[in-house]
């Protein structure tokens, strides 16, 4: 979103305060012979700042004629490559601003909106970072080409002593300066977008999926995977308690059985209670009051 709002701004900025740039140079030559007196030259130079094609005449103060002087140095490959990728980025940013608003479902289809999106933030990081370095060192190169002491080093009469040579106006820099500013500036947003892009990616989302496990992680994990294992292994016995309340009450069925049995005998006895029981192994009496078989046993404290 940053992207969309700041890039194509600071990308016209750029290109704009580059490529619109007029320099004007002014100096005065005062010949010694008073043949020429108060002699002004005027030096225009800009983009694309090829200064070995400005040219200018200069007076022969003893010749009585003009010479003419060019400048040095081409700087033209590192400013032309400077506004081609402002030209371009500002092209991308808007495509890419009418994508995200119009067509946000077809750029998010596939995942090859966002992955497309984000190799080229990429490229264009990095071609705003050398374009901006090689234009800052140029301009410091094209300040000292132009300086005014380099130009009327230039000027033959300016070099006999006996001639006064002065520079009646500077070339202003202010414009040119901005636009390194703007350079970097673009430099800092598109890095700063790639997080932003990256995270519309599926490699971002697969790693927010899939999180890498810590040591402390792991340990949780395995007393996690401890504490469901013992959970399971209780589980027999709580499935074999019905099977024991089951069996015990069957035991206290025949136990019963055996009361009814010894109360028809024994009817002296009005009654008989059961306050406490004690399950044990069970136990099986046979028609002659032995035991036959030994199961979980039965303590009976009679009253």
């Amino acid at each position: 979103m940053c992207m969309v709002i700041f890039a194509p701004i600071f990308a016209i900025c750029a290109f704009a305060t580059c490529g619109g740039y007029y320099g004007h140079l002014q100096v005065k030559v005062d010949c010694a012979d008073r043949r020429q007196n108060n002699r002004s030259i005027n030096i225009d130079f800009g983009y694309p700042f090829r200064l070995q094609q400005v040219h200018f005449k200069a007076p022969l103060c003893k010749e009585n004629r003009d010479e003419i002087i060019f400048l040095e140095g081409d700087f033209s490959p590192a400013a032309q490559y400077f506004i081609t990728v402002g030209v371009f980025a500002f092209l991308y940013s808007l495509l890419a601003t009418i994508v995200y608003v119009f067509y946000q479902n077809k750029y998010l289809k596939n995942n090859r909106g966002p992955l497309v999106d984000f190799v080229v933030t990429i490229i264009f990081s990095f071609m705003w970072l050398v374009s901006s370095c090689c234009w800052a060192k140029t301009l410091s190169d094209i300040k000292t080409a132009t300086n005014p002491t380099q130009v009327l080093l230039l000027i033959t009469s300016c070099r006999a002593q006996e001639n006064k040579c002065t520079a009646t106006a500077e070339p202003l820099w202010s414009r040119l300066n901005t636009s390194v500013v703007f350079g970097f500036v673009n430099v800092v947003l598109w890095s700063g977008n790639i997080w932003f892009v990256f995270k519309e990616t599926g490699w971002y989302k697969t790693g927010q999926r899939y999180p890498t496990r810590s040591a402390s992680g792991k340990r949780s994990g395995s007393m996690r995977q401890r504490l469901y294992s013992e959970s399971s292994f209780d589980q027999p016995e709580e499935n074999s308690a019905p099977s024991r309340q089951n069996s015990f009450n069957l035991s206290k069925g025949d136990f019963d059985h055996q009361l009814q049995r010894q109360a028809s005998i024994n009817q002296s006895q009005v009654s008989f209670s059961l306050p406490q029981t004690y399950l044990g192994k069970p136990v099986i009496y046979d028609r002659e009051d032995k035991v036959a078989s030994q199961g979980p046993m039965i303590f009976v404290n009679e009253m």
